[in-house]
């Protein structure tokens, strides 16, 4: 792994355990996980949160290489 460390946080919004780089939550209240980075961004832009389950499943779909949907 290149000699880097891969270390787990916990969200403090949705606690889920993730390794990726976290967000910051917009509060400033500290690091969130990228999901739910995500749903902030979205929501102060009025997206719904049917439709911000749509991006973020697309957003993971991409992640593990499989982009669009047949």
């Amino acid at each position: 792994m290149c000699g880097k460390t891969v270390s787990e946080h916990v969200c403090p919004r949705c606690g889920r355990t993730y390794t990726e780089r976290p967000a910051m939550a917009r509060d400033n209240s500290g690091p969130i996980c990228p999901d739910c980075g995500t749903r902030e961004a979205l929501e102060s832009i009025g997206v719904n949160a049917a439709e911000q389950d749509k991006i973020l499943d697309t957003i993971h779909r991409c992640q593990r290489g499989v982009c669009y949907e047949h």
